[in-house]
């Protein structure tokens, strides 16, 4: 092998090494628990009045306000990036659709994020009569009947927008949260509480978490190169 053709594949394979760690980027990733006495939560006591809905219930589910993990970990924390992403950059929009089902007469997941122009899958699993109702204020609202045999339906929401509740007019304890964003970067907590936000830039970032009953929490990382910074947030209900 002449010098010429060696410092060509040292070369290549270097700059193919620098492409793999630009599209691997830096990373945030973190946990999220409750700090404070857990409230006693209501069961959902209505819901004998559709029989497919309570027969998938021997015990009647809590409200889903809050869902603990072990240690008081977090479900249903939506986390993304709030700032510092560059404000003009087009983000391209997964193919791959976004689900929402009803199963047992919930929605799950009960907390989601889409990117604005994705496909949200909307599946009826129960085998009964539900009504999808979502109602942003900056993408069109509808209000979409799905019976039994209807099982999958889909609607795109084309405009940037944050939370906005969804339920459904047949069950009124059925509600979900949605958020429309411009860009891949955010995530939302299992009953683990844990959360990865990855393929970012190296730069300053403010990161935020949002809880549908105990507001937000906020922070600000600075990541370089192909790092990945660990930010913790805990939420408590606020003192009156």
């Amino acid at each position: 092998m002449s010098p010429t053709t060696e410092k060509l594949i040292c070369a290549l394979f270097a700059g193919l090494l620098a492409l793999s760690g630009a599209a691997h980027g830096a990373g945030i990733t973190g946990t999220i628990v409750y700090d404070g006495e857990i409230p006693k939560l209501p069961v959902i006591k209505n819901m004998e009045a559709d029989p497919i809905c309570k027969m998938q219930h021997p015990v009647a589910p809590k409200v889903e306000v809050l869902v603990l993990g072990e240690g008081k970990t977090m479900a249903n924390v939506f986390v993304y990036i709030k700032s510092g992403l560059p404000p003009d950059k087009k983000y391209p929009v997964p193919e791959t659709p976004v689900v929402i089902d009803q199963v047992g007469c919930m929605y799950k997941p009960h907390v989601l994020g889409i990117q604005a122009g994705q496909t949200l899958e909307i599946r009826n699993s129960d085998g009964t009569l539900h009504n999808v109702h979502a109602m942003p204020k900056v993408n069109r609202a509808f209000n979409m009947a799905m019976p039994k045999t209807l099982k999958k339906a889909e609607k795109v929401f084309s405009k940037e927008e944050f939370m906005f509740p969804i339920k459904c007019d047949v069950h009124p304890w059925m509600g979900a949260w949605c958020a429309v964003m411009r860009h891949p970067y955010f995530d939302v907590t299992e009953k683990d509480g844990k959360f990865t936000i990855e393929g970012l830039e190296a730069g300053t970032y403010e990161i935020e978490a949002w809880h549908e009953k105990l507001l937000i929490r906020s922070a600000t990382v600075t990541v370089a190169g192909d790092e990945t910074k660990t930010v913790d947030f805990s939420f408590a209900i606020p003192k009156k």
